[in-house]
């Protein structure tokens, strides 16, 4: 099988150095080449023709967010916004997901050592390499303020857990935002780095009529609320008393090169939770979370996970069917109605 060929866009000769260096280990990915701007890109991405591209949002000239918006026009690629991790740079991400771009990174820092990030990276190109960018329009949601009203009649005595990963951005939205404001209480670890997930949390948290959140230490899952983990945090359930829980952070390694990892959650829910508990897994490259979804359904919990037609990459939830956790397998639109109604 062809090398994944891969052109770097970063206005730092150092950032391109590192890259070029750290993804030349893979041997299924092959740097055709490193550009300083998006000018320069522009005139290697028609030399060229790269299945994948990196791209820097700040950059001079032109920055990465219009020459995004140029490339979806032009020539759509899969295309990794590598960003700063300030509230800035992840404010801009999320606008360069709503432009196209197939996922969002973390540039190399302190937070990750390089080694895990590269792995980290190179699993994404991965994933982006088998996208079809047409697949990343966002989900629109018809009549959803009375979708929202026929969803839920009876108090839920369950809380759920969801795990995404690339795509997971979206496919969250399309389900959350449908959600009526006394939903059963949510837990959600989505592969993000740290600082993006305040962002993305407080984005949904403008559009939903449930309360969506980044998780803090004893944030307890009550009705109504939505609790995203922490970039570079994994997330555990703990109980609180008869029927109630709550919500740690912990550091630790990465799992299945993830922090947070699904399968962390998934496990402290399987443990914890029990069959009190609605496992929703969703688009997303790799196999985090099937065990942990084998482990909830072993332990009684209803197990949901989105069909391939309506993933952007069929990967996680491929694994957790075929490790024998998963009950019903659905398209995204049909998930918020089956998982509300598991729940109660």
């Amino acid at each position: 099988m062809a090398a994944i060929r891969v052109l770097i866009v970063d206005d730092s000769d150092t950032v391109r150095k590192i890259l070029s260096t750290e993804l030349a280990r893979d041997p299924e990915i092959q740097v055709i080449g490193s550009a300083p701007d998006a000018y320069v890109a522009r005139d290697m991405i028609v030399q060229l023709h790269p299945d994948v591209i990196t791209l820097d949002l700040e950059m001079p000239r032109l920055d990465g967010l219009s020459f995004l918006k140029k490339i979806m026009y032009h020539v759509p690629l899969p295309v990794i916004v590598l960003s700063s991790l300030t509230r800035a740079g992840s404010k801009l991400a999320f606008e360069a997901l709503d432009y196209g771009a197939v996922e969002v990174m973390a540039k190399p820092s302190a937070t990750y050592a390089l080694s895990d990030l590269s792995v980290m990276l190179a699993d994404r190109i991965k994933a982006a390499a088998k996208v079809k960018v047409t697949k990343l329009s966002k989900q629109r949601v018809v009549e959803r303020q009375q979708t929202r009203q026929n969803l839920l009649t009876r108090t839920p005595s369950r809380i759920i857990a969801m795990g995404s990963s690339t795509g997971g951005t979206q496919a969250l939205e399309a389900v959350l935002t449908v959600l009526p404001a006394n939903s059963p209480g949510i837990i959600i670890s989505q592969h993000m780095p740290e600082n993006f997930t305040n962002s993305f949390a407080e984005r949904l948290n403008g559009i939903c009529a449930i309360e969506v959140k980044e998780a803090e230490e004893g944030d307890e899952i009550t009705i109504g609320r939505a609790i995203i983990a922490k970039g570079n945090y994994h997330l555990v359930v703990r109980p609180k008393a008869p029927g109630r829980y709550f919500v740690s952070i912990k550091t630790g390694p990465l799992v299945c090169h993830q922090r947070p990892a699904v399968d962390v959650m998934f496990r402290s829910v399987a443990q914890t939770v029990g069959d009190k508990a609605v496992g929703v897994i969703l688009t997303g490259m790799g196999n985090d979370g099937a065990q942990g979804m084998k482990l909830m359904h072993d332990a009684g919990a209803y197990c949901l996970a989105q069909d391939e037609k309506s993933c952007v990459v069929f990967g996680m939830p491929k694994e957790a069917i075929a490790a024998g956790g998963v009950d019903e397998i659905l398209p995204l639109d049909q998930i918020p109605a089956a998982m509300v109604a598991a729940a109660v």
